[in-house]
């Protein structure tokens, strides 16, 4: 019987010492995800405030395809913003939807 009982605790803590590796590799993991998506948010927030500045920026010249570029500058515009909302809001468990949506 006694024989028995440390088997099953020599069991036990081999079972912790394996929990306890893999949790401390998921952990780092988990951490670093966490720095890389905050760098490309960052990375975003520039590219954001870079086309703002383009897109105020009054255009004279009405030719189609300039106003076609100038919408799809746009539309990049608002899915940057649409992707950064929805990093930032990963762990909630609300939806950000932007009114053009991930276009």
């Amino acid at each position: 019987m006694n024989y028995w009982a440390i088997g099953v605790i020599f069991l036990l803590v081999s079972a912790l010492i394996v929990s306890l590796y893999y949790n401390y590799r998921f952990g780092k993991i988990i951490l670093q995800v966490q720095d890389d998506i905050e760098e490309c948010l960052d990375v975003l927030d520039g590219r954001y405030k870079s086309i703002s500045e383009v897109l105020n920026i009054p255009v004279f010249f009405d030719s189609v395809e300039v106003r076609r570029v100038i919408q799809d500058i746009e539309k990049c515009r608002s899915s940057i913003l649409y992707v950064a909302d929805r990093m930032t809001t990963i762990d909630q468990n609300e939806k950000v939807i932007d009114a053009d949506g991930p276009t």
